[in-house]
């Protein structure tokens, strides 16, 4: 077992200034000491007291309300999340700037939100906090750590729920994302996953993609409104709809309503993100959930896990979804 010699030398000061630390509430010391400090004895093992000082980069909200509501249940997640394991709750930073200028304050970081930052700002910030995980997002996959839903694996299990329920034309509908690190693609990884795993499965989806322009209600009526116009007289109409979020889903289906398209009896919807509003369409949306908890809970061990081994290897952490059925699409039992 460690001695109190050895935290000190570690950590750079005296025994008497770590003696008073773990054992005087009222004694003051610079807060980076503290930590520093605090980090030497859980390395060590000279007792648990490392509790780390964690910011969230909070990304400015989209503007889009549905959208918003993810993110600010995620945040709420995580405030609980860190007062059920024990730790100080999370300083949310609405900048990348301020939390650079910050930095000093802080262990380590987390981000929420759907905000893309430049390469360069993502450099600054590893330069002066190297730990950090990206919840949702993996946007500098060398720099941090990131736990996400695995969307591929879901469009995979949307496309074997569809099938399985005997449909077999099946249409996407998505929007322009950012899929990982500094690349900027023309799709994003649930469009990306559900062309390669069509193609996997010989499912013909030529014409059947529709994805552009941003994640909104608004948008999600005019690309499913496009979809009935491109292929309805045409008599080519798909059965089944794999929607890339709620948010976009929820325009589908009032685009589908407005046009007299029958859901699912003639085409069957399914969405990802399983928000509160998926309950109360019309008809009501069956949609992939995401499990917020576990993503808190995954973030904020492998941001401390990081922080005490001073890791170097970045983790890259892919949770399932669970499909929640409703009524614009009964899988088969």
């Amino acid at each position: 077992m460690a001695t109190l010699k050895e935290v000190a030398e570690r950590a750079g000061v005296s025994q008497s200034t770590v003696s008073r630390l773990l054992n005087d509430p009222s004694f003051s010391i610079k807060e980076e000491t503290k930590r520093r400090v605090f980090r030497v004895c859980e390395e060590l093992g000279y007792r648990n007291v490392f509790r780390p000082a964690i910011a969230v980069l909070d990304a400015p909200p989209s503007g889009e309300e549905l959208q918003d509501a993810y993110f600010a249940d995620l945040r709420e997640v995580l405030t609980a999340c860190a007062e059920s394991m024990g730790l100080d709750r999370p300083i949310f930073i609405h900048s990348i700037h301020e939390l650079i200028e910050r930095s000093s304050e802080f262990d380590g970081f987390m981000t929420v939100g759907a905000t893309v930052f430049p390469a360069d700002e993502l450099r600054a910030l590893h330069r002066v906090l190297p730990h950090g995980v990206c919840i949702d997002t993996n946007p500098a996959p060398h720099l941090f750590d990131s736990v996400r839903p695995d969307l591929s694996q879901t469009m995979l299990d949307a496309l074997d729920a569809m099938n399985a329920a005997g449909r077999r034309r099946i249409a996407f509908l998505g929007g322009i994302d950012s899929i990982m690190g500094t690349h900027d693609y023309p799709e994003d990884i649930r469009e990306l996953s559900f062309r390669q795993w069509t193609a996997h499965l010989g499912l013909d989806v030529d014409g059947l993609v529709y994805s552009s322009g941003t994640f909104t209600v608004e948008n999600g009526y005019r690309l499913a409104e496009q979809l009935v116009t491109d292929h309805r007289e045409a008599g080519t109409m798909p059965d089944g709809l794999i929607v890339a979020a709620d948010v976009l889903a929820v325009g589908a289906l009032q685009a589908l309503n407005a046009l007299r398209v029958a859901v699912p009896d003639e085409l069957a919807v399914v969405s990802v993100n399983n928000q509160s509003i998926a309950r109360y369409t019309s008809p009501s949306l069956s949609s992939y959930a995401i499990d917020q908890g576990e993503l808190a809970r995954m973030a904020f061990s492998t941001l401390i896990d990081g922080l005490k081994h001073e890791r170097r290897v970045r983790r890259h952490i892919l949770l399932t979804t669970e499909l929640v059925p409703r009524a614009s699409f009964v899988p088969q039992a």
